[in-house]
């Protein structure tokens, strides 16, 4: 049976698209007034989707569920989707644009071969008796 998304997830979510959004919109303004570049506005903009990813692993954890071996694979999907966030966000805000766009990628790509990996490892180690 599939669960229904509580409505704080939901309003988070729409909570974060706006507010990407709405800096966004700003940082185009500022760009276009003067007071930043092209590429810091990119930065800002791009960087927050890291920012967003380490806010949803840091959630994870943190749902209740009831089997253990699911509440393990959320702390390590967790730690992983964070770890790989912060290292999207870093990225963005100190790397060249370069680096920035294909070690971003290979980070979130990391982040989720940690999780799916793991998640695999439980499904196929030896069950519980």
């Amino acid at each position: 049976m599939m669960k229904c998304m509580k409505t704080a997830d939901v309003i988070e979510g729409i909570t974060w698209g706006l507010g990407i959004i709405a800096v966004a919109l700003t940082a185009s303004v500022a760009r276009k007034l003067g007071f930043l570049e092209g590429d810091t506005a990119e930065r800002l903009v791009i960087g927050l989707n890291g920012l967003m990813v380490t806010w949803y692993g840091n959630r994870m954890p943190k749902a209740f569920v009831p089997n253990a071996q699911a509440r393990r694979a959320r702390r390590v999907g967790g730690w992983s989707m964070v770890v790989s966030g912060l290292a999207y966000a870093g990225l963005w805000a100190f790397a060249p644009i370069g680096v920035a766009t294909s070690g971003g990628m290979l980070a979130l790509l990391a982040g989720i071969a940690v999780t799916l990996g793991y998640c695999l490892s439980l499904r196929l180690g030896p069950k519980a008796a």
